[in-house]
């Protein structure tokens, strides 16, 4: 992959370009819909979390962090087939397709994330010496979104309705982790299984960082580890057995 890299690079340039092209806002759009979805939730659940301490902020934290997720992985489903003649024509390492989808994906996640800092500083009266782990994080995050968009990219070649199936599935994932709501209404017998989500642990720990000003705890880091290194190995490992008929199947 080290070998490619230029290529990487002019792939990913490539990707975040074309997503922002022709429209009158460009990037700002990306910014504009986790605005105007926070502050709809806010209104909505403001009065069921009254009691919630910094209740806008965590939720700001919380559909900015999803969205890169939802982001990633939507774009990782087209990474091959939006690709074509690079998978049938030339010879690279396919999940350089993939790489490149998701490291757009990356640099739009870390500039909402840029632009929702001073926000977070107006809304929290300051901002907590923490948040410089919140690059840490992040790339522990990134690994989980490519590893599951190795997953997604080469199944969607072979079964082309995955994309209605995952637009589903996202949706039920969105309300399975603390992005709306607090971990706290969260039963204490669910509660073991709850915090096996990966996501719960990164939305968990962005909160810790930028908003609480503690730091997450090392058990919790050295869980995202194992998630992340298990996702891009298994993703791989998936990966490289399906896109031998990748030719054929598009």
């Amino acid at each position: 992959m080290w070998n490619y890299r230029e290529l990487i690079w002019r792939l990913t340039v490539t990707e975040f370009k074309n997503r922002y092209q022709n429209t009158f806002l460009g990037f700002f759009w990306s910014l504009l819909s986790p605005l105007l979805l926070s502050g709809v939730l806010y209104f909505v659940f403001r009065y069921l979390f009254q009691q919630e301490q910094n209740f806008a902020a965590s939720l700001l934290v919380g559909i900015v962090a999803w969205r890169f997720f939802a982001s990633g992985t939507g774009s990782a489903l087209m990474a091959i087939v939006g690709k074509a003649s690079l998978v049938t024509k030339v010879y690279i390492p396919r999940q350089i397709l993939v790489l490149s989808v998701i490291l757009a994906s990356l640099i739009s996640s870390f500039l909402e994330f840029l632009v929702l800092v001073p926000i977070l500083f107006i809304l929290l009266g300051g901002l907590p010496l923490t948040i410089l782990l919140f690059p840490v994080i992040h790339f522990l995050y990134f690994l989980i979104v490519y590893g599951a968009g190795l997953f997604l990219s080469a199944l969607f070649v072979y079964f082309r309705d995955l994309n209605q199936i995952w637009e589903v599935l996202i949706n039920i994932l969105f309300f399975c982790a603390p992005i709306i709501y607090p971990i706290s209404i969260v039963p204490a017998y669910l509660m073991p299984y709850y915090v096996l989500n990966p996501i719960t642990q990164i939305l968990a720990m962005y909160r810790s960082v930028m908003i609480a000003g503690a730091l997450p705890s090392l058990t919790g880091i050295l869980y995202l580890i194992v998630c992340g290194a298990a996702a891009v190995i298994i993703g791989n490992i998936f990966f490289s057995r399906l896109q031998r008929r990748f030719a054929e199947a598009i």
